[in-house]
């Protein structure tokens, strides 16, 4: 029997995959990991990382969202925060990870909102992310995420996000508070109600430099 991992809420997750990755992730140069991980979280909403060790900032999360709702692929302004986005933008300034940028692409965002409300049942309202056939636009900055998508279950809006490489400490602490916010708009547009998010992550990993931060000693 295939076994489901269910979490109540993102921090719970957290918490989970700090341990299974510190204890049973495979050793590469940088990082430990884990493949082919998917959960499901029951509360979205509740989209914060209270995980004392952790030292998560709401602040810089927000900042990210409300730069990815801007839709500008310009660091100027998120940059401030956060340095480690000059080591990913391009000779112009710019990076392909600017999440918004990339749903505002083809209109997709609305899309997906438009083809909820004409057809609730439909399987069609996702976003594309990561695009193999723009391998040379992604020298500097590969997108960590292939798609997301939606569906109306029981009146309620699930949403799935497909990554192919997530980082546990920053990019999943800060990707899933973004991802949950951007739920929350659709399901606004929608006039429905929440339903669970699942994440899954073709790998899943810590950087090293972010282990035993909970007092755990590990061997390498």
């Amino acid at each position: 029997m295939k076994i489901v991992r269910t979490f109540y809420n993102a921090q719970e997750a957290f918490e989970h995959y700090y341990y299974e990755i510190s204890n049973f992730g495979i050793d590469s140069t940088k990082t430990l990991f884990l493949m082919n991980q998917g959960f499901t979280l029951l509360h979205p909403e509740l989209n914060e990382i209270k995980t004392d060790f952790r030292n998560w900032s709401k602040i810089y999360a927000n900042r990210e969202f409300e730069w990815y709702l801007s839709q500008d692929r310009s660091i100027d302004q998120i940059a401030r925060y956060a340095p480690i986005w000059k080591d990913h933008a391009d000779d112009h300034g710019l990076v392909n990870s600017n999440y918004g940028y990339q749903w505002s692409r083809n209109n997709q965002l609305d899309y997906v909102i438009n083809e909820l409300k004409r057809d609730p049942e439909s399987r069609r309202a996702a976003i594309s992310i990561y695009d193999g056939k723009e391998h040379a636009d992604y020298a500097k900055d590969t997108p960590c995420t292939y798609a997301i998508g939606f569906q109306i279950v029981n009146n309620k809006l699930e949403m799935s996000v497909l990554m192919r490489s997530n980082d546990l400490w920053f990019g999943f602490c800060n990707d899933q508070y973004c991802f949950s916010e951007l739920m929350k708009i659709v399901a606004d547009e929608l006039s429905i109600g929440l339903g669970s998010y699942y994440h899954f992550a073709q790998n899943f990993h810590i950087y090293k430099d972010k282990l035993n931060k909970n007092g755990l000693q590990l061997d390498f």
